[in-house]
């Protein structure tokens, strides 16, 4: 949350923040983490929404968008460690 403040603070702050992120392994850690949860936050959400529709509420076909929102968001939480790293 301070790479967000910093970076919106001024050009000299996102300068900072992106040498910041550029440089640091930690920081690069901690960034692909918070992204990592936001995305399966996502997929997760997106399931609950179909299933609020009336759709995979049998034990067969929740167990079956249970593994795809897992498989979508182990792909999702991949292409971000690619994107960030």
């Amino acid at each position: 949350m301070y790479l967000l403040g910093l970076s919106l603070d001024s050009q000299s702050g996102f300068d900072a923040a992106a040498e910041l992120l550029r440089d640091s392994f930690l920081a690069k850690l901690i960034a692909w983490g918070f992204v990592s949860a936001l995305l399966y936050h996502l997929v997760a959400g997106i399931k609950h929404l179909i299933m609020d529709l009336g759709y995979c509420e049998e034990l067969e076909s929740g167990t079956l968008a249970a593994k795809v929102t897992l498989i979508a968001g182990g792909v999702l939480v991949l292409l971000a460690g690619v994107w960030i790293w």
